[in-house]
């Protein structure tokens, strides 16, 4: 299959047996502990069409599991509840109609309480298949595939819990810890960088796991261009604001005005002014505005109005992808403010370039397949291809997304006018 990484045929050594195994049991025990400061009451919210309960993120993930891995190669696998099947399946049409997503929230039943029961019953099945002597390559890559959907969706509960808290009058907060870094007011001077153009090779390919959308590996001809050593900040985007960019009709694209037209917006989501100041709502509830963390929740129109104003653009896919092979240190992960470390928020710039780990960076490519590229012909095949129409890419992963999630070929995607998302500003320009 086409789906992922390296070959199907063969068989998993003792070794990668053995890591796959417990990387299964940290990836699930780990979205577990992400919903422990939740309550049943909050794990049944769905603020909007976009976002999904916690309770159903939990359920879908180990639907995947059952579905993907153990009723094709469990002997005689009796479902755990056929009913199930159709109320956590997320948009597989190949394998029946999906419950409708903006009605999730109505799933009082099954209550939390089955849900952690068919985690359970899910675990411990894989578990039983993760420890056969025997184990084809083709399952061990699926459950890769599993896992990293499962980190995905670790990624999703946080965005879509903190837009379900922000409507709530109290502002709660998710967690009351800031982890092991306090916001700094002030971030790195902006450098610009050159980057050389010329023929480059773009996309992932070989052994290890990478989503089906990132590859096939190709070449793209690029021109010079320069690109920002760090993400706009909160300060430089209250600059845009201050300076009339959401009334700036020349600023924006059609589609983004008609927006911010129908909405009546003049600041990002979560922002609001209280006597004169600006306050911005995080997973640690709201506070005050740092300026020198980097602008987040922006939708790709804001995005490039910004860089608009700015007298500069939004990189391409392929611009991002050749500066941050280029500039990035090998054991860079960005500004140590990953989502196993608790912090849960975009940190100022330090001096090394930010890169990977702090916002998903808007680029101004259309999501469309690589060239070459063809989605495997089962279910699993519906995973991205289907989706490449309409969508902006995003590249860098955000400071919710897990450490071991994050790569310099993932290509996320949205459509532009979405930004509950960890979404930011990285310009880029022609020339210096």
């Amino acid at each position: 299959m086409t789906t992922l990484a390296g070959k199907v045929d063969g068989e998993v050594d003792t070794d990668s047996h053995a890591e796959l195994l417990a990387r299964y049991l940290r990836i699930r025990s780990q979205t577990e502990r992400l919903v422990d400061p939740l309550s049943a009451e909050d794990m049944q919210l769905q603020s909007m069409a976009d976002a999904s309960p916690s309770k159903w993120h939990l359920a879908h993930t180990s639907w995947f599991f059952e579905t993907f891995l153990l009723r094709p190669n469990v002997a005689d696998y009796r479902p755990y509840d056929p009913d199930f099947h159709h109320l956590f399946n997320s948009y597989y049409n190949s394998l029946g109609t999906p419950f409708q997503r903006p009605q999730r929230g109505l799933l009082s039943r099954p209550d939390l309480e089955s849900v952690f029961a068919y985690r359970d019953s899910i675990d411990r099945q894989m578990v039983e298949l993760l420890e056969a002597g025997f184990l084809p390559a083709s399952i061990g890559k699926l459950v890769a595939l599993g896992l990293n959907h499962e980190q995905q969706h670790q990624e999703l509960l946080l965005t879509d819990i903190k837009h379900a808290f922000s409507i709530n009058p109290i502002l709660p907060a998710y967690s009351d810890t800031r982890g092991d870094d306090d916001p700094a007011e002030t971030a790195a001077p902006l450098s610009w960088l050159p980057i050389a153009g010329g023929i480059q090779r773009i996309g992932s390919e070989g052994e290890h796991f990478y989503f089906d959308n990132e590859g096939p590996a190709h070449e793209q001809l690029l021109q010079d261009f320069c690109i920002a050593s760090r993400l706009a900040t909160n300060g430089e985007y209250l600059e845009f604001i201050r300076d009339g960019g959401y009334r700036e009709p020349r600023l924006w694209l059609s589609d983004g005005w008609a927006q911010l037209q129908r909405e009546k917006r003049e600041s990002p989501l979560y922002w609001q002014q209280r006597e004169g100041q600006w306050y911005q709502f995080t997973l640690a509830g709201l506070e005050p505005l740092c300026h020198g963390e980097p602008a987040c929740h922006l939708s790709f129109y804001e995005a490039d109005a910004f860089a608009t104003w700015a007298g500069k653009r939004l990189p391409t896919e392929f611009e991002w992808e050749v500066a941050a092979c280029q500039l990035r240190r090998p054991d860079q992960l960005a500004g140590a403010n990953l989502l196993e470390k608790g912090n849960f928020r975009p940190l100022a710039a330090g001096p090394q370039q930010q890169f990977l780990g702090d916002l998903w960076e808007w680029t101004s490519s259309a999501y469309l397949p690589y060239p070459g590229f063809r989605p495997s012909a089962d279910a699993v095949g519906e995973y991205n291809g289907k989706f490449m129409c309409n969508q902006k890419v995003l590249r860098g992963g955000s400071c919710v997304t897990p450490a071991d999630h994050v790569r310099i070929s993932y290509r996320n995607f949205f459509y532009p006018h979405q930004n509950w998302q960890f979404t930011g500003i990285r310009l880029a320009g022609d020339t210096l």
